[in-house]
């Protein structure tokens, strides 16, 4: 009887419990197992003509959990406008909705004051 295959130089890479059983792993295993430890995915795309570089795309992918990722110093999340709800420091422009909701209105009376005074010279 001849050996099962060892992809890898020898070491089996196949996503088994750390258990033991020889069982293999669930997606919910495997997924846990990522975002514990994470991982990077690098990669440049280069698009060349002629030897002229048209374009180079630089793909750098980290896939961690939350708290592995400001474990290792990675927060940006938390000061993004776009992600976050908290503020930058931006104290003369307050975004709360009921400031947002009178400053529409005041633009929309503006707009019919204008309109008013289109049709009054016509």
């Amino acid at each position: 009887m001849s050996e099962p295959m060892q992809p890898y130089g020898r070491q089996d890479r196949t996503p088994y419990r750390t258990g033991g059983g020889g069982q293999p792993a669930s997606l919910a295993d495997v997924l846990e197992r990522v975002l514990d430890k994470g991982v990077v995915i690098a990669g440049d795309i280069q698009v060349r003509l002629l030897d002229i570089e048209l374009l180079t795309i630089k793909i750098r992918l980290l896939i961690a959990s939350v708290d592995k990722a400001k474990e290792m110093g990675i927060n940006w999340w938390e000061s993004d406008p776009f992600v976050s709800t908290q503020k930058l420091g931006n104290d003369d422009q307050d975004d709360s909705p009921r400031e947002l909701q009178e400053r529409v209105e005041v633009l929309e009376s503006r707009l019919q004051d204008l309109d008013e005074t289109k049709q009054a010279r016509r």
